[in-house]
């Protein structure tokens, strides 16, 4: 059976400086217990791996205005003005990619593959410092996986086992995040018994998760 933790506990395995994917399209499909308890546990120097930062005071801007996030790399900050002013004092370092780039490099991570070739953002600022290379006669760009110390997701029920199932757009990033963290975290709405979920709906399979954590907040 996996470990169900408190949400105050499981932010206590996570350190100062850590480096986390957080599931989520903006607010959908974000774990907001877990990122709100990691808010009360006060650490800082965060690097997060994410769509986007969240929105003003809400899911992972909450962690923005309390300036403890020195890192964000994802596709979508512009949202979310917190995000924007931090980075423009140079209080926030933003690493930013192309949605479909992003969603690869963290599905690359979880697979294994240290990196891949994309034509997205040739001759554009995102292929600065980046290797180039010609494939058929068709540039490419150098673009590395993505993995974390932490994968903080977010979905519908588990069984006791750990087997994920999520529902609709909140599916978005979290399963492939599920694959590429060191330690996973599932925030969940309910906790059912082993067998109950439908083998044909988990998405994903419980060795992929090592903690479960039950929901406290609605979005």
């Amino acid at each position: 059976m996996k470990p169900v933790l408190l949400p105050d506990a499981a932010a206590s395995l996570l350190k100062s400086g850590a480096r986390i994917m957080v599931g989520g399209f903006g607010l959908v499909g974000c774990p907001i217990t877990l990122v709100h308890a990691l808010d009360r546990k006060g650490i800082n120097n965060l690097e997060i791996i994410s769509n986007n930062l969240g929105e003003p005071g809400r899911g992972l801007g909450v962690l923005v205005q309390k300036k403890k996030v020195r890192k964000g790399i994802g596709s979508y900050f512009t949202s979310n003005p917190d995000v924007v002013e931090a980075y423009l004092g140079g209080e926030l370092e933003i690493e930013l990619l192309p949605q479909g780039t992003l969603a690869e490099a963290i599905r690359a991570g979880g697979a294994g593959i240290p990196a891949f070739y994309t034509p997205v953002g040739v001759g554009t600022d995102l292929s600065n410092g980046k290797e180039e290379k010609k494939f058929n006669d068709n540039k490419y760009i150098l673009q590395h996986s993505l993995k974390a110390d932490f994968s903080l997701i977010k979905a519908y029920k588990a069984d006791k086992l750990g087997n994920l199932i999520y529902i609709k757009s909140a599916r978005n990033f979290n399963p492939a995040m599920a694959t590429a963290g060191n330690i996973v975290i599932a925030e969940v709405d309910e906790i059912v018994e082993a067998g109950e979920l439908d083998p044909e709906e988990i998405i994903t399979p419980h060795l992929y998760v090592d903690y479960l954590v039950l929901k406290e907040e609605s979005l």
